[in-house]
């Protein structure tokens, strides 16, 4: 079994909202499809941090959630700040449940053990978002319910977040430092897209790996984060 991560597939089966009028998103999702079943076995998981559908409403998201369904793997979806269409824990299990989307399940105040990990995350919030106190001590007490729930796993902590923790010069303290206090290693997050995203392959800083997951960055298709009981 394996681990994989992509971010941002801002599907519109049930919304008009086509993404073929941005570059490099043209035909993205028969991309996304093929891409996604040669690479993802049926016991395989992939994580989702966000934005993963254009829709409003459950009637308008669960024609993309249903797509999802339908691909190899087990999915495990994060918020994104594009997902009007996220609920209560309690909501969201009850809409899975009702539209037999039995491969799906939603990281919320929650982890999951995947191969020898522990996958963590929640929807977190941008440097240069704001000074919004509420929203920033919510997503970092998300985070640490997160880490929380993993603590006696015995499985790495992996975090995945939507918006990146940092970016150029700045930092979202209130999330960094949640990274910090759980010693974690490895952070994936989605949100960004334009052609200076490749600054973001890969960033090291106090000893925590930072890597952009963004569908289009990693041109449709899964990145493995781990396999065998090694994680990239």
């Amino acid at each position: 079994m394996s681990v994989w991560a992509i971010a941002d597939t801002h599907l519109s089966f049930g919304a008009r909202k086509p993404m073929d009028i941005f570059p490099g998103w043209q035909n993205h999702i028969p991309r996304l499809e093929k891409n996604w079943n040669v690479l993802v076995g049926a016991e395989d998981t992939v994580v989702i941090p966000g934005d993963v559908s254009w829709g409003m409403t459950e009637e308008q998201a669960v024609p993309d959630l249903a797509f999802l369904d339908s691909l190899n793997g087990r999915k495990l979806i994060l918020k994104g700040n594009h997902d009007y269409w996220w609920n209560s824990m309690k909501k969201l299990n009850e809409m899975k449940e009702r539209h037999g989307l039995e491969s799906i399940s939603f990281l919320h105040n929650n982890s999951a053990i995947c191969e020898n990990i522990a996958v963590c995350g929640t929807r977190g919030w941008m440097p240069d978002a704001g000074d919004d106190d509420k929203v920033l001590r919510r997503e970092a007490g998300r985070l640490r319910l997160s880490l929380e729930s993993a603590k006696d796993s015995g499985a790495e902590p992996v975090v995945f977040l939507h918006y990146p923790p940092i970016y150029e010069d700045d930092v979202c303290r209130e999330i960094f430092d949640v990274l910090l206090e759980y010693g974690i290693r490895r952070c994936f997050f989605g949100h960004l897209h334009d052609e200076r995203t490749d600054r973001f392959r890969k960033i090291e800083r106090s000893g925590i790996t930072f890597s952009l997951v963004s569908a289009d960055f990693l041109g449709f298709a899964p990145r493995l984060i781990a396999r065998d009981g090694e994680i990239f």
